[in-house]
């Protein structure tokens, strides 16, 4: 796999993997989207991965996890700032500026 394929977003390789159709029609008609979505279309029937499994390992592969850690990385990120922010602040409160 090239580089630029492990940074396409989750939904993408989804498209590109040639998905199949998997139905559930226990509960109502077929509510299947036209085409695989960026998000989760909360329907019965679905896009799945032709091999049977869940396209670019599904919500807990390595695309999840990435995104999970850079949205980490960022949340850390704006609390570090904050704090500083915070500090800067009562520091020049006690210094009478």
């Amino acid at each position: 796999m090239s580089r630029t394929d492990k940074t396409k977003p989750v939904w993408v390789r989804c498209a590109e993997h040639d998905p199949r159709p998997v139905h559930d029609h226990r509960h109502g008609g077929c509510d299947l989207p036209p085409a695989p979505a960026r998000e989760d279309a909360g329907t019965r029937c679905r896009w799945e991965h032709s091999a049977g499994i869940t396209c670019c390992l599904g919500p807990n592969g390595r695309a999840a996890k990435r995104e999970m850690g850079e949205m980490n990385r960022a949340e850390n990120r704006r609390n570090r700032q904050a704090a500083r922010r915070e500090a800067r602040r009562r520091a020049a409160d006690e210094n009478g500026g």
